[in-house]
């Protein structure tokens, strides 16, 4: 925007100065050219009134002499054109044409090398002489060409100013909306505490302050649901407390165990989802995680639940080498864990599922697949929207944290003749 209001200011700064400087370059030039044959015009004058008094070609001598100017008069050379056509003074170049001096009229004519001043003389006896004045071309233009470079010199300052005032002006514009721009980046980042401050025009200040209301009225609300989520998340507390007791008054056994192992997942969990809502502003993951280790951790935790239900599962996890990514571990956990959750959930008792992993040196892709009835022609992937009447959450939670990594995510129709969902992830080294 700068840059353009000095190319615009530019533009019709020189316009307006061609504009008035090449018509006033053709006064100057004509005005020098009047002033010279102005004044050898008067010389002109000067010498014929002399003449006037005289007949004869020594007269006319007599008064050049007189004058003291011989053949020229302050270094124009002058000439004296009798009636029968001799000539005093300096010489005439033959062939020129003298009709209109001798009809009586004065004035000036282009010659070869400059101009000639004319001036009628009318001798006693009615005859017309004619006194002539040569002008050469150089005096005809002396100190044109230094007017024109004063003037071209203005007209450059002139354009010069106006190009100042208008980068300053476009300054005053545009780092006020360079500043809001870099400001609403920042908020867009979740840098809730990023202010301005208003300056500039008046409706740029009025933007701006505006700005500010609104990152401080959105971290007010941000922070509202937080606690929210916060105070609600605090609730499960209690009813999870009584189910410990519940589990641990239980007799030993397996299922004791895993019930409290469950329970155990479920607080941290809970605690999970408290922590993050306090959490000012989301930040991104700091570390790295290995999603190989992950995956088959999260494979091997839906084992029994899988066998309880009859279902043949497959895991295509051990082998494979580590594999870093830039994704929080919960999250990874979460993702596998809503993608294993939907089989179990949403597919017949007995529905076979498979769930692999294979990297490379530049990702790790994840793929969770089944034998159910998938996910139709259009996947219901968005947040809120289900097939099977659930919170719909599942698939998008999946998305945004592959998304998020700077991954990919795939979902159709697998091998086994259900859904295969597809999570690829970059992988990195350092930390």
């Amino acid at each position: 925007m700068r840059r353009r209001l000095v190319v615009v200011s530019l533009a019709v700064t020189s316009i307006v100065a061609l504009a008035f400087l090449i018509p006033l370059a053709g006064m100057v030039r004509e005005l020098a050219r009047d002033r010279v044959l102005t004044a050898a015009e008067r010389d002109a004058e000067l010498v014929a009134q002399f003449a006037a008094a005289v007949d004869d070609g020594a007269g006319f001598a007599g008064a050049l002499g007189a004058l003291g100017v011989g053949e020229a008069i302050k270094g124009h050379p002058v000439s004296v054109i009798l009636p029968d056509g001799t000539v005093e003074g300096a010489a005439v170049p033959p062939g020129e044409d003298l009709t209109l001096p001798r009809s009586g009229a004065a004035g000036s004519l282009p010659v070869d090398g400059g101009e000639a001043v004319y001036v009628p003389v009318l001798s006693s006896n009615g005859e017309i002489a004619v006194v002539r004045v040569f002008v050469p071309e150089g005096e005809l233009t002396e100190n044109v060409a230094r007017s024109w470079l004063i003037l071209g010199a203005l007209g450059l300052v002139l354009v010069l100013i106006a190009v100042f005032v208008a980068d300053r002006l476009g300054r005053s514009l545009v780092e006020p909306v360079e500043e809001l721009s870099e400001a609403a980046e920042k908020l867009g980042d979740g840098d809730l505490s990023v202010r301005v401050e208003p300056s500039g025009p008046p409706e740029l200040v009025e933007v701006g302050t505006e700005f500010n209301h609104l990152a401080r009225r959105v971290a007010q609300l941000l922070q509202a649901e937080r606690e929210t989520a916060a105070d609600l998340s605090h609730r499960l507390r209690t009813p999870l407390t009584a189910a410990r007791l519940d589990a641990e008054n239980l007799p030993a056994g397996p299922d004791r165990d895993r019930l409290v192992a469950d329970l155990d997942d479920l607080e941290r969990t809970v605690d999970h989802i408290i922590r993050e809502a306090r959490r000012p502003v989301r930040q991104d993951a700091a570390g790295l995680t290995d999603v190989v280790a992950v995956t088959e951790d999260r494979a091997r935790y839906w084992q029994a639940l899988a066998d309880e239900q009859s279902r043949r599962s497959e895991f295509n996890v051990a082998g494979q080498a580590s594999a870093m990514v830039r994704v929080t571990e919960t999250d990874i956990e979460a993702a596998i864990d809503a993608l294993i959750g939907n089989v179990l959930a949403h597919t017949p008792e007995g529905t076979a599922y498979a769930v692999s992993i294979k990297t490379s040196g530049t990702d790790a892709r994840i793929v969770v697949e089944d034998a159910g009835p998938g996910l139709g022609a259009e996947p219901p992937i968005g947040r809120g929207l289900s097939g099977t009447g659930s919170t719909g959450l599942g698939l998008d939670i999946v998305q945004r944290t592959v998304l998020s990594a700077g991954g990919t995510f795939h979902a159709d129709q697998s091998s086994l003749g259900g859904a295969r969902i597809e999570m690829t992830f970059p992988t990195s080294d350092r930390a």
